[in-house]
């Protein structure tokens, strides 16, 4: 299966899509084929790429289509023998191997060819043999570089997703040609039986008015059940089971009373195997010269396997999931728009199960896409023996399905109770384990539902409230089920159109850093965490909560990152320039496992702090639980080579998640915080400060400094004073504060009062 990321996911279906519409439509081949490589190229989204389509005739190859090759180049290399030594091209088709030439100034199969290459700086060509439904060569696939490169899996991956479209769209094109030939030949032959036979690939029978087989014109006897001389005076019902026997002899009499011609498909298990025919039939008249009263029909019939297949392909790519043969969105929406007509028609109601995992990402990234793959065709297995042979159940992408049941009623009740009671049977399901290749795997799964009550509603409409629904499962822990609500649709939007407003309030600068000073024991400053905010210019301030998770959803978080980054390296670099900036002091930027995902972390944050020219040891990376769940391997490599560079990590909210030891063994921290809802339940007495104590006691033991944050209290200072802890923040100490209000904080200008702190 190609693995990529969403963004080429949707630009691969949609290519894959235009192309394949292109070739039903049939326009010429050559527009086809220059669609598919400019589309690669797009996709791989290169200046330095170039592709070519090559058609083999005979021994030679010639260039069907290269938008962006120099026509140069191609004017010399077309008509070219193939052969061992030949290019990449010219070797592939000759071997029929691909052939991945990285490096065209030093590769000996480019010897004869270099200098033209060079000269049109051509540095690299993969070549892929473009292969017929019957495995022949019939061209091949080239990819250009403008400098030597290597291609990666997904390069190799979408070569050979496009190589098959090519063969689809050459393979198309010449059974077209081929029809297109034999209907000229047809005219040309018009009224010569024999003639015409003798040009035609097809079969052709002359058949009496009591079904017997007369005569039989055509070299090719698999297309026959048996051989011309066992077939010529038997009848239908002889040859033919009765079924098809009746089904046969009532063409023939419609053929014998009717001056048209009549145009039929059937399946015949004939010797060359099961084939699909398509029988033109014509009345005959005069045929038998001695017995000109006999009427006969023309029964031709054309063996359209091939095409059949290549129809049924086309179909399957365009409306079928390829990794579990599902509908996808466009069949799924052409059958819930059906739903749709039917509750308008007939006054009823229907509904539609909106269904996204709980936990498969977890093990997708942990354990990679082959796993996950695995998991999500044992998870359609699972939901197809739940459901009826009328329901549809359909994968839009990723681990989000929808289904869509068979059933209507008058009453929304009836409808709300049944469909309730199939979201019930799958989480009863999806409670037990998944087990592949003897490893057991637990997802949930959260189920949104909408009902189907209007005709006047759309296809898109249902399904954005089913997904709304479904998220609000989600927000309930998942695994359980949510009907949709006018007022979840509301909450939707409003959230869509903060998610639009995030790109511009970056681009206006509407985003600011904050920071809350930590301070130790004795009231000095040792360092601040950096905390973003969102001076909204109708909204006012929007707390973090409300827009980090649609930052985090829409990628935006990295660029929300860079800028914090930016702001925390200023502050830094003023305190520097001013040397005002305190021994061992340190602000804390906080990381989403999001970033931890995306391999450019280290490279931004050594860039930013080289532009600034600011100390790694400066900078604390401050992380969450969750980090350690969802990436724990990846996460661990990362952040000990961040260490390494000498950043400082910090675990935030430890002990609210998935706390364990084992984190802590192979986690590289430097410092624990202690919740705020710790921090608050110490008024409670000894059983308050239990956790607190705890986790101080386990950082000491691993050697961690301690930051307790949310204080809020005179209280909660005068008891965490009595700890061995490193440091206190929170609003009691000091509220969160502007770039140039903290700067005054060490620069002489206003301190916190000193009796707030000791």
């Amino acid at each position: 299966m190609l693995v990529v990321n969403a963004t080429r996911y949707a630009a691969l279906l949609e290519a894959q899509q235009s192309v394949i519409e292109k070739i039903a439509l049939g326009n010429d081949l050559s527009s086809c084929l220059d669609l598919i490589c400019r589309r690669i190229e797009a996709i791989i989204d290169s200046p330095l790429v170039r592709s070519s389509i090559m058609i083999l005739v005979g021994d030679t190859l010639s260039h069907a289509a290269a938008p962006s090759l120099p026509a140069s180049y191609c004017s010399a290399v077309d008509g070219l023998a193939i052969g061992q030594g030949m290019g990449s091209c010219g070797t592939a088709a000759y071997t029929g191997d691909q052939i991945i030439v990285s490096d065209i100034g030093r590769d000996p199969l480019w010897r004869n060819f270099r200098d033209l290459a060079m000269e049109h700086d051509l540095h690299a060509c993969w070549s892929t043999p473009i292969r017929a439904s019957d495995d022949t060569v019939i061209g091949s696939f080239g990819i250009y570089y403008l400098e030597p490169k290597q291609p990666d899996p997904f390069h190799l991956q979408l070569i050979d997703r496009f190589t098959r479209l090519s063969s689809l769209a050459i393979e198309t094109d010449r059974a077209r040609q081929r029809e297109a030939q034999l209907t000229h030949r047809l005219e040309q032959a018009k009224g010569k039986l024999e003639a015409f036979i003798e040009v035609m690939p097809d079969v052709a029978l002359i058949i009496d008015e009591c079904g017997a087989c007369v005569d039989i014109y055509g070299a090719d006897t698999h297309l026959l059940l048996r051989s011309p001389a066992e077939l010529k005076g038997q009848t239908m019902q002889h040859l033919l089971s009765a079924a098809q026997a009746e089904y046969f002899m009532k063409v023939v009499k419609t053929a014998l009373s009717s001056t048209g011609v009549q145009l039929h498909e059937y399946t015949l298990p004939v010797q060359g195997g099961d084939m699909v025919f398509e029988a033109r039939v014509v009345r005959l008249d005069g045929y038998l010269e001695d017995k000109p009263e006999v009427a006969h029909v023309l029964w031709l019939a054309r063996d359209i396997t091939a095409r059949k297949r290549a129809d049924e392909q086309i179909e399957q790519l365009a409306f079928y999931d390829p990794l579990t043969a599902l509908p996808n969105r466009r069949l799924l929406k052409d059958r819930l728009q059906s739903a749709l007509d039917r509750a308008g028609r007939h006054h009823e109601y229907s509904a539609l199960l909106f269904l996204d995992l709980d936990g498969f990402k977890r093990i997708n990234d942990a354990l990679g896409h082959a796993v996950g793959d695995q998991l999500l065709c044992a998870v359609v297995k699972r939901l197809k023996s739940l459901l009826r042979e009328a329901d549809t159940l359909s994968r839009l992408g990723g681990d989000e399905f929808i289904i869509l049941p068979d059933l209507s009623h008058r009453q929304a009740g009836e409808v709300a109770d049944e469909v309730a009671s199939l979201a019930s049977k799958i989480l009863r399901a999806f409670s037990k384990t998944f087990e592949l290749e003897g490893n057991l795997y637990h997802v949930g799964v959260s189920i949104g539902i909408s009902l189907i009550d209007d005709a006047h509603n759309t296809a898109d409409r249902i399904i954005q409230q089913a997904d709304t629904a479904m998220y609000e499962a989600k927000k309930l822990g998942g695994s359980c089920l949510v009907f949709f609500e006018p007022e979840l649709q509301t909450a939707a939007d409003e959230r869509m159109q903060l998610e639009r407003e995030l790109g511009l309030a970056i681009t206006e600068g509407q985003f600011q850093a904050y920071f809350q000073p930590q301070f130790d024991l004795a009231g000095s400053q040792i360092g601040a965490e950096a905390l973003i905010r969102w001076q909204h210019p109708t909204r006012g301030l929007v707390l973090p909560d409300d827009f980090i998770p649609f930052a985090v959803q829409s990628d935006l978080i990295h660029q929300l990152h860079g800028l914090m980054l930016t702001q925390v390296c200023d502050v830094l670099a003023q305190l520097k320039k001013r040397h005002v900036l305190p021994a061992g002091f340190t602000i804390a930027l906080n990381i989403c496992p999001r970033q931890f995902r995306d391999h450019r972390l280290q490279e931004e944050l050594e860039k930013t702090l080289e532009t600034h020219g600011i100390l790694p040891a400066q900078i604390k990376l401050e992380i969450t639980e969750s980090l350690m769940v969802d990436t724990l391997q990846d996460a661990a490599e990362q952040l000990s080579s961040l260490r390494a560079m000498g950043f400082k990590v910090s675990l935030d909210d430890f002990g609210t998640g998935y706390s364990s030891l084992s984190y802590l063994q192979h986690f590289p921290l430097d410092e624990l915080k202690i919740d705020k809802s710790f921090v608050h339940a110490m008024h409670g007495g000894a059983g308050g400060t239990a956790i607190v104590d705890a986790v101080i006691a386990l950082a000491n033991q691993f050697g961690f400094s301690v930051i307790a944050e949310g204080v809020e209290s005179m209280e909660q200072i005068q008891l965490l004073h009595k700890k061995p802890i490193t440091g206190l923040q929170g609003f009691q100490t000091c509220k969160p504060l502007s770039a140039e209000a903290f700067l005054a904080t060490l620069t002489g200008g206003t301190q916190p009062e000193p009796e707030a702190i000791e």
